[in-house]
């Protein structure tokens, strides 16, 4: 699995068990517990990363797809200024807060930092953007923030040639994505067109996708391009505003529909038989129908 999540580069992970149910969506022989297993073996590690949202991504690949992706010092220092948090030893703060004590979730990082709120969160990503935070594994389904040097042995390395981490991008984006073009690779990764353009490489296009799959929240297939995949449902439907990506349901290629997990049972919006794949998230998902 964790060889999944290198051949898909990042996999979107705001909502840790969504990030889970888009690996299943295209891999097989593991569930969730498995994915929770291969966070605590450090194997792939939940980060800040493309367009500054959170991905599950291969620990060996942090160097050199975070030295492109992360957001800058001066993006974060204005949001965390609207929030009424300002100071030259914000890194320091976060940097004192978490060093040497392990996951914490974000009410103890609050704690710690004595903030609230978002502002906990932008703090946390000054940190991430200097290599030395990463999310660890989620505690009660609460997410936890770790200090990399306690997670992973040393703060993030970040890759020093650009040249070399924009060909490696390029052409990883365009094996998973094809066919695509460069104004879907700077839509993805938050890079400007000029640099997309010159990371961008052409490579055989993928095989459709055949048959039925549900899709979560906040799915690749989705976001993974500038223009959203072809749909026959109303856009509103799937992506009703705020930043929402509803889960989908997916034949041959198409959006048909959407589907919730309500009292432990998959419920969909389309009129076909849907029996099998909900019958394998609730297997994933290890939840009984009540």
């Amino acid at each position: 699995m964790p060889e999944l999540v290198r051949e898909l580069l990042a996999v979107q992970a705001q909502d840790s068990r969504a990030a889970a149910l888009a690996l299943r969506a295209r891999g097989a022989g593991f569930t969730r517990h498995d994915v929770q297993e291969a966070i605590e073996r450090r194997e792939i590690v939940r980060a800040w990363g493309p367009r500054g949202t959170l991905h599950l991504i291969r620990t060996d690949d942090l160097p050199w797809l975070l030295s492109l992706t992360r957001s800058s010092t001066a993006t974060i220092a204005r949001r965390l200024a609207q929030l009424g948090v300002t100071g030259d030893d914000l890194a320091e703060r976060v940097e004192k807060a978490t060093f040497g004590q392990g996951p914490l979730t974000k009410a103890e990082l609050g704690q710690r930092l004595k903030a609230e709120g978002q502002a906990i969160v932008h703090l946390a990503a000054v940190a991430a953007e200097q290599g030395r935070l990463v999310l660890g594994p989620d505690r009660n389904g609460k997410a936890t923030y770790v200090h990399t040097a306690d997670w992973l042995g040393a703060p993030i390395a970040f890759e020093p040639d650009r040249d070399r981490a924009l060909r490696e991008l390029g052409l990883r984006y365009a094996r998973c994505h094809a066919p695509a073009t460069p104004e879907d690779l700077a839509y993805w990764s938050g890079l400007s067109l000029k640099d997309a353009q010159s990371a961008y490489q052409v490579v055989p296009e993928k095989e459709p996708w055949e048959g039925i799959r549900l899709l979560p929240a906040f799915d690749e297939f989705l976001l993974g391009w500038k223009e959203r995949a072809p749909m026959t449902v109303p856009p509103a439907t799937i992506a009703p505003g705020g930043g929402i990506i509803r889960p989908a349901i997916v034949k041959d290629g198409t959006i048909i529909g959407t589907w919730s997990i309500e009292r432990n049972k998959v419920v969909t919006s389309a009129t076909i038989p849907l029996d099998r794949e909900a019958a394998e998230i609730t297997t994933f998902l290890h939840i009984t129908s009540k």
